[in-house]
């Protein structure tokens, strides 16, 4: 992993490439308790966790370093946990997590209708958003993954079609773009990206 200087430097860049108004997301999945320490002198602002046990074991070591956002699969079980230590989660897609959940929240859709994929369908989409309102859950945007490729350009048509879905619910916020197409994400309006092996020599 790189040192906190080259993570800085990296960080930096991938800011002034999307530019002041999208939050970047630091992804941590694959950092050690002890390497987030790097982070924290690298002036990361926000920690993005995949698993809610992962999540507890870092925050209990540096709750304050950082603003935690929760970006992988939302279960219904883990959903009061990652209420109680999270300022956004950018995964929900199901009834039963959004019953327990207390934390804002963005929607994932599935726009791929890949079978491996989270997400709801675009065309579930309006009763769920119905039904997570109506349970009390804050959602303040949509987020989605398109197909793994090594061409960004190939995520385009996706994070545009999220864009467009937001706009017709009245959502603001948009969590789209990963280390490989971020840049195209912030083109399209992303107001989250997440970047993680990117940032770290990896």
């Amino acid at each position: 992993m790189w040192s906190s200087v080259e993570i800085r430097a990296a960080y930096d860049r991938v800011r002034r490439e999307v530019g002041p108004g999208v939050t970047v997301v630091v992804a941590t999945k694959y950092v050690t308790v002890e390497e987030m320490a790097r982070l924290v002198e690298a002036g990361i602002e926000v920690a993005g966790e995949n698993r809610a046990q992962d999540l507890a074991a870092k925050h209990a070591r540096y709750a304050d370093a950082f603003r935690w956002h929760f970006i992988g699969h939302l279960q219904s079980r883990k959903a009061p946990l990652v209420s109680e230590l999270c300022e956004l989660v950018h995964s929900l897609d199901s009834v039963s997590a959004a019953s327990r959940l207390r934390a804002p929240a963005l929607v994932q859709v599935n726009l791929s209708s890949e079978g491996s994929k989270s997400g709801v369908p675009p065309a579930e989409l309006a009763r769920f958003l119905a039904e997570a309102r109506e349970l009390g859950v804050d959602v303040r945007g949509l987020t989605t993954m398109p197909p793994l490729s090594a061409e960004p350009e190939r995520s385009r048509p996706y994070f545009r079609e999220l864009a467009t879905l937001a706009g017709e619910h009245g959502l603001s916020e948009l969590s789209m773009g990963t280390s490989q197409d971020y840049r195209v994400a912030a083109e399209e309006g992303a107001t989250f990206v997440r970047v993680g092996a990117l940032l770290f020599g990896r």
